[in-house]
């Protein structure tokens, strides 16, 4: 087992190639052992390398609509009036704080998502 850090593209594909020949291997055997140290590696150097931002708010809630199959006064609970909701997904309002903890304990939107700044309609 010849395991380094990886630090750059071409330590990237090596590993994912190793990753690739070991992904059947048993787990609590030398090779299952070896794959688990791999896929940590490969995991550090991507977070690293290829961050993933949170979406802004609106994308966020949008998207958990989507996954609920809900609509806009699905969120009148959350939100306020219905006014009020279309106002917030049409970047015409900020959320209050009062509105991130409810989407956030309601919905289960991640709170990291929910209070970034973003943009308003003008």
């Amino acid at each position: 087992m010849n395991i380094k850090p990886i630090k750059s593209k071409h330590d990237h594909r090596a590993a994912l190639a190793r990753i690739e020949e070991l992904w059947d291997a048993e787990p609590n055997t030398s090779e299952g052992d070896e794959l688990e140290v791999w896929v940590t590696l490969v995991t550090a150097y991507e977070e690293k390398e290829f961050p993933i931002e949170a979406p802004d708010p609106i994308e966020a809630i949008r998207f958990r609509m989507e996954q609920l199959g809900l609509i806009d006064k699905d969120l009148v609970p959350f939100l306020g009036t219905r006014s009020r909701v279309s106002e917030i997904l049409n970047r015409k309002r900020s959320l209050s704080l009062n509105m991130i903890r409810n989407l956030h304990a309601g919905l289960r939107i991640p709170l990291n998502c929910l209070i970034q700044d973003y943009p308003l309609a003008e």
